[in-house]
């Protein structure tokens, strides 16, 4: 993911730069930024394709970290699953 250039905020009124607009990202995400900065970060977007082309990237990111993350062991065979749980009670880790 590569960020957008630092610049200074474009003359359309957005009011933060994209190295603010970085910053939000996961407050924004999350829904965690204040009304207000949630509107400049809004503003930002409309005026520069470089951070709506971040964000989408950010996203999809998130996305396919979450999705590997899964655990999914519909694939693992039980005796498997089993002799890992012996192991790990044979060395004390479970």
């Amino acid at each position: 993911m590569s960020e957008p250039t630092p610049r200074q905020a474009p003359a359309t009124g957005s009011g933060i730069t994209c190295r603010e607009a970085i910053d939000f990202i996961m407050a924004y995400l999350d829904n965690e930024l204040p009304l207000e900065q949630r509107h400049e970060f809004e503003r930002h977007l409309s005026v520069c394709p470089s951070c709506v082309n971040y964000l989408d990237s950010y996203q999809r990111t998130v996305t396919l970290g979450r999705e590997t993350h899964r655990g999914n062991t519909d694939d693992v065979p039980a005796s498997l699953l089993k002799a890992i749980g012996a192991a790990r009670k044979r060395s004390g880790s479970a």
